[in-house]
C-alpha cells in the first residue's frame, strides 16, 4: 500500500458523476455495443445491487474493457491511450518521479520540447488539482489521457522499474549535462561516439531486444524524436523514444560496430556484428536506409547457440509431416517453400537439411543472406557486386558434385530454368518461392517460362506456410465463440471436426500478463499445407491449370490446407482463430 509523501497535497476522491454514469449506457448502445435489453438490464442491476454501471459491464463481459474506456473518455470530452501500443520517453519519466505516479494513479509517456507538453495517462483526467499540482512541479502544460488503471499500474511497474528506460534515461541525462560534444567533422564524431552516454544508450537497446525475445529492431528518426520499436513474436511493438538530437550519434555508433561507412548517409548501407549479452553470443545483421528525417536503422537478430528446430517443433503433423518427409528422403526432385517474406521459410528448408544432411551427402546453399550456419552444409552468401548471384551460384554447383542443393529462392527465369534442370539430372534441391499458398507454385513457375512438362518430371512437393502467435499459456482461458465464429470455423474444418465438437465448440485466447508483455501470446508456431505432385496434380499442370482448379483437386484427395490448420491449431488451445485470420486471409 502506497503512503503519501510528505511534499504532496491530499489525494483527491474519485470523480462520482452520477449523470455520467447515466450517459455512459446511452453512448455504448448508440456505438452498437449494448442492446436497449442490456442498458435495462444495467440499470436495473444498478438498482438492485447498487454497483456502479461500468463495474457491472464488465463483471458481466457485456463489453471490453477498451470499449467502456473509449466511451468514457467520449462521455468527459478527453483524449484515451492505450498504454499498451505506446512508447515511453525516458524524458517523460524524468519528470513525474516514481512515488508521484503511483500515488496518483498515472504515468507520463510523451514530452514536446517545442511546444513544453508533457502527455499524462489518468485513471482520473478530470482531476485538475492533480493537473494544476503536475504544471507547477514539471513548469509543462499537462495533457491528460484516460487510460485503464490496470495499464497504468502495469506500465509504472515496467517503465520506472525496467532497465530500458532507465539506463537510457541515466545517458541522456549525461549529454543533456553537456558531456555530449559536437560534431562538426568526421574526426570529432569518432569521439563523441565512443563516448559512454552514447554507448550505453545502444547497448541497453541491444539487451533489451535479447530479453523480449525480439527478432528485430527498428531506430527510426521522425520530425522531433526518434522511435525505437521491437519485433516480438512477428509484430512490431513501440518500446522506446529518444530525442532527436542523439539519433545520428547512435546511428554512427552502430555503424562503427557494423564496419559501415559513418560519413556516407545518401545510400543504404549492410553490415553485421556480434554482440554478447546474458553470456549468449548473438549475431546481428544492420541495415541502414535514408529516410526523409534521416538514417533508418533495421537489426536483425540471430542467436549462435540457437538450434536449428525439427520439422515437428515447427508445426508440421499429421499427413502434412508424412507427406513432406517422404519428399525430402527421395533422391531428387524439387521442393518447393511458399509464403510471404517474413513467413518462415527459410527456416523450414534449414530444417530439413539438418534432418537429411549427413557424411554421406554433398549439400549445398546459395543464400541471401546466410542466416544460420548449419555443420556439414556447404554455405554460400550471394554477392551481386562480385557477380555471383542466385543463378551464377547454382550454375557453378552443379560442377562442384552436389547431391542436395537449396537456393534461397526463385527470383527470375534463369534461376527457375536451372532449378528444374538440377532437379531432372538426379540432385534433390529446395528452394523457395513467393506465392500465397502451395496451389499457386507451379502457375507462378509456368509464368517464369517453366515448360509444363519438365514441371511434372521435376517437382515432388510444395508447402505453404505461415506464422501464427501461440497463445501465452499463463493468462490462457478457455471461452465460447460467438455464432457466427462457430458457424466459420464449422464451414472451414468440415469433417476435420466432428459434430459434438461444432456443437459445444471451446476457444482460447491471452487475457495478458507480465510474461506475454499484456498480448495474450508468447512464442510462434507454424500453419502448413503439403501439395505432393501425383498423377492427377500432375494432369492439371500439363493443361496449365489455374492455382483454384489445382487446390480443388488438392483438397479433394486429402490435402489440410494451412486455414484448415490454423484453425484445428485454434481449437486445440494453440492459437487464436483472430491470429489464423490474420495470417491466412488472402
Amino acid at each position: 500500500m502506497n503512503t503519501a509523501p510528505s511534499n504532496l497535497k491530499p489525494k483527491p476522491s474519485s470523480l462520482d458523476n452520477k449523470e455520467g454514469k447515466k450517459d455512459l449506457l446511452d453512448i455504448l448502445a448508440k456505438k452498437g455495443l449494448l442492446t436497449p435489453q442490456q442498458v435495462e438490464q444495467v440499470r436495473l442491476l444498478r438498482v438492485s445491487t447498487g454497483k456502479k454501471e461500468e463495474d457491472i459491464l464488465l463483471e458481466k463481459k457485456m463489453v471490453k474493457e477498451e470499449d467502456l474506456l473509449k466511451a468514457k473518455a467520449e462521455l468527459w470530452g478527453v483524449p484515451y491511450v492505450n498504454l499498451e501500443t505506446v512508447g515511453f520517453s525516458p524524458q517523460s519519466l524524468t519528470l513525474i518521479p516514481q512515488n508521484l505516479a503511483e500515488y496518483y494513479h498515472l504515468v507520463p509517456f510523451e514530452v514536446d520540447q517545442k511546444k513544453k507538453t508533457l502527455s499524462v495517462a489518468m485513471v482520473n483526467p478530470l482531476d485538475l488539482e492533480t493537473i494544476e499540482f503536475l504544471e507547477k512541479k514539471t513548469g509543462y502544460r499537462i495533457i491528460a489521457y484516460l487510460a485503464s488503471r490496470r495499464q497504468i499500474e502495469e506500465a509504472i511497474n515496467q517503465s520506472y522499474a525496467h532497465q530500458l528506460t532507465e539506463e537510457v534515461t541515466q545517458a541522456l541525462e549525461e549529454t543533456k549535462r553537456g558531456k555530449l560534444k559536437t560534431a562538426p567533422d568526421l574526426d570529432h564524431l569518432e569521439e563523441v561516439i565512443k563516448e559512454a552516454p552514447i554507448a550505453r544508450v545502444v547497448s541497453t537497446i541491444l539487451e533489451y531486444a535479447v530479453k523480449s525475445r525480439a527478432s528485430d529492431i527498428h531506430i527510426e528518426p521522425e520530425e522531433n524524436e526518434t522511435r525505437v520499436r521491437y519485433r516480438i513474436d512477428g509484430i512490431l511493438q513501440e518500446k522506446l523514444r529518444l530525442p532527436r538530437r542523439i539519433h545520428d550519434a547512435v546511428v554512427s555508433r552502430i555503424k562503427i560496430l557494423s564496419h559501415l561507412k559513418i560519413d556516407e548517409k545518401r545510400v543504404p548501407q549492410d553490415g553485421r556484428f556480434t554482440f554478447i549479452a546474458d553470456g549468449e553470443e548473438i549475431d546481428l545483421r544492420v541495415s541502414t536506409a535514408p529516410t526523409v528525417y534521416g538514417e533508418k536503422v533495421v537489426m536483425r537478430l540471430l542467436k549462435k547457440s540457437q538450434k536449428i528446430p525439427t520439422l515437428p517443433e515447427l508445426g508440421l503433423r499429421g499427413k502434412a509431416l508424412r507427406d513432406f518427409q517422404e519428399a525430402i528422403t527421395r533422391p531428387h526432385g524439387m521442393i518447393i517453400v511458399c509464403g510471404p517474406t517474413g513467413s518462415g521459410k527459410t527456416t523450414t528448408l534449414y530444417s530439413a537439411l539438418s534432418q537429411i544432411s549427413t557424411t554421406k551427402v554433398n549439400v549445398m546453399t546459395i543464400e541471401d543472406p546466410v542466416e544460420y550456419q548449419i555443420e556439414g552444409v556447404n554455405q554460400v552468401q550471394v554477392n551481386p557486386r562480385a557477380g555471383l548471384t542466385f543463378s551464377s551460384a547454382l550454375r557453378s554447383f552443379l560442377r562442384q558434385d552436389p547431391d542436395i542443393i537449396m537456393v534461397g529462392e526463385i527470383r527470375d527465369e534463369e534461376t527457375a530454368a536451372l532449378a528444374v534442370h538440377a532437379a531432372l539430372t538426379g540432385h534433390l534441391v529446395f528452394s523457395t518461392l513467393h506465392t500465397n499458398d502451395a496451389a499457386g507454385a507451379a502457375p507462378r513457375l509456368i509464368d517464369m517460362k517453366v515448360e509444363p512438362f519438365l514441371l511434372v518430371s521435376s517437382l515432388t512437393a510444395v508447402v505453404g506456410q505461415r506464422i501464427v502467435r501461440r497463445i501465452c499459456p499463463h493468462c490462457k482461458e478457455e471461452y465460447t465463440p460467438p455464432p457466427e465464429v462457430k458457424e466459420n470455423v464449422a464451414q472451414v474444418l468440415g469433417n476435420l471436426l466432428d459434430d459434438e465438437k461444432k456443437k459445444n465448440l471451446k476457444l482460447y485466447r491471452g487475457r495478458g500478463c507480465t510474461e506475454c508483455n499484456n498480448t495474450g501470446y508468447y512464442g510462434r508456431i507454424g500453419i502448413f499445407e503439403v501439395l505432393t505432385v501425383d498423377e492427377a496434380i500432375s494432369q492439371l499442370i500439363l493443361k496449365r491449370a489455374t492455382a483454384s482448379e489445382i487446390q480443388k483437386a488438392a483438397v479433394k484427395k486429402g490435402m489440410i490446407t494451412m486455414m484448415q490448420d490454423g484453425y484445428l491449431k485454434a481449437v486445440e488451445g494453440i492459437t487464436s482463430v483472430e491470429e489464423v485470420l490474420r495470417v491466412a486471409k488472402y
